[in-house]
């Protein structure tokens, strides 16, 4: 692979960054990777048509904000409408969101103190190139731009940057710096190309959704939904259906793990049947098979999570599935896994839930039937009884109290219940 690394020869962190990148190539030697340094007169934003002998270009630049901080940017360039910063009005050029991730990632490893390090949006120009490209800069003031600490972390990070599995995405909604979307990448596979910021999410059109998609060859779109109103939502999920492009969640990339990602987009499909609006969380599901959504008894998960919320959750989470939520967080009782995991699954499932519900309650066994009895505290005949609300928390905790002379036990004052529920072969799961 051959990459031109560009910088502007009037661009004091281009120099920079380049300076260290001279210095450090003889000893990062890469057999996959065939670099060139080019030099350039004027500014990066306007070197269209650039031709280079290369695959991707990579522009060593500097950043400039009304707020300046010392920061560490990757981004890719376009002009979503006006071209006030060079390129074209409504063009953006090809994004390599692997390579983009790779280097963000070698940054928020190496940056020295106080820089932080983000995606910015879309933004600027040039729009009119013939390879992918992506901005590295070094922001905000010429003190940051000249700082060799910056210069040299920046080197190191284009150097060895090697994309891991990458999942592309295009994003929507956030600030310049695309908070959310540096999470995602610096924490999931979930890797970005073009993002628009939310300010331009009401007035995109198909067109230039189309060509974020194509430009950034995403698999899916990522929405920061803290970012953008319930209208502009409607809006751009309808926009995406409408083109086609899948729209994926945080919660979802981030436990995305090893998983081949069209699995995760058909496990969200077949979820998406069973439960609108619902999310996946695949976590030690990895790789590939033919995937299997199985419904588990509803009653049996309904009591687990009733007695231990936490331990069932982080059980399901070691198992070689995906379980689903619901668009309120709550747990539903739909699991998706492969066809060699189904079976060891459910009955590693159904064994977990039983032993947790017989360990922390009073329970019985009759035949296919696990009998559950509880006793709870009844304010209806506390009331009755002539007790005082302040006494209705140690009657509550299974306290007897003595009132007026009477000696008021718990049971006294609850209401048992008996819930039963039926397990096919219930002796082996015990």
């Amino acid at each position: 692979m051959r990459i031109a690394l560009v910088y502007s020869l009037q661009d004091e962190a281009g120099v920079n960054i380049q300076d260290h990148i001279r210095a450090l190539l003889p000893a990062m030697p890469r057999d996959d990777v065939e670099w060139g340094l080019q030099g350039v007169e004027g500014r990066l934003i306007d070197q269209d048509n650039l031709n280079l002998p290369a695959d991707l270009i990579i522009f060593l630049s500097r950043h400039r904000s009304e707020k300046p901080a010392p920061v560490l940017t990757v981004h890719v360039t376009g002009n979503f409408h006006e071209a006030v910063f060079g390129g074209r009005s409504r063009s953006l050029p090809e994004a390599d969101p692997g390579w983009m991730q790779a280097v963000l990632r070698n940054l928020a490893a190496g940056a020295p103190a106080p820089y932080r390090v983000s995606y910015e949006v879309t933004h600027h120009g040039p729009t009119e190139l013939s390879v992918p490209s992506f901005f590295v800069e070094i922001g905000s003031t010429q003190e940051e731009w000249i700082d060799p600490k910056a210069g040299a972390a920046v080197a190191a990070s284009v150097l060895q940057a090697r994309p891991q599995n990458p999942v592309p995405l295009i994003g929507f909604g956030g600030t310049h710096y695309a908070a959310r979307e540096t999470t995602i990448a610096l924490e999931s596979r979930g890797a970005f190309g073009h993002i628009a910021h939310t300010r331009e999410i009401g007035k995109l059109d198909p067109v230039l959704v189309r060509m974020m998609h194509a430009r950034s060859r995403s698999l899916a779109a990522y929405v920061d939904r803290k970012a953008v109103s319930a209208g502009e939502y409607g809006i751009l999920h309808a926009l995406l259906q409408e083109i086609g492009i899948p729209e994926i969640g945080e919660s979802e990339l981030l436990s995305l793990g090893d998983l081949d990602f069209p699995l995760l987009l058909e496990m969200k499909e077949q979820a998406e049947t069973l439960a609108p609006g619902s999310h996946v969380h695949p976590h030690h599901l990895a790789g590939t098979g033919t995937v299997v959504v199985e419904n588990f008894p509803s009653d049996l998960l309904e009591e687990a999570t009733r007695i231990g919320g936490k331990e069932i959750v982080t059980f399901i989470r070691s198992q070689p599935c995906a379980h689903i939520t619901g668009s309120d967080g709550r747990l539903l009782p739909i699991f998706v896994t492969f066809e060699e995991h189904r079976e060891a699954l459910i009955n590693h499932l159904i064994t977990f839930c039983v032993k947790l519900i017989s360990g922390c309650a009073n329970t019985a066994v009759e035949s296919d039937r696990l009998i559950i009895r509880r006793m709870r505290f009844d304010p209806r005949k506390a009331r009755d009884l002539g007790i005082p609300q302040e006494h209705f928390g140690r009657l509550a905790g299974g306290q007897t109290i003595e009132l007026q002379g009477r000696i008021i036990s718990p049971a006294m004052v609850h209401t048992g219940s008996v819930r039963e529920i039926y397990i096919p072969g219930l002796a082996r799961y015990l």
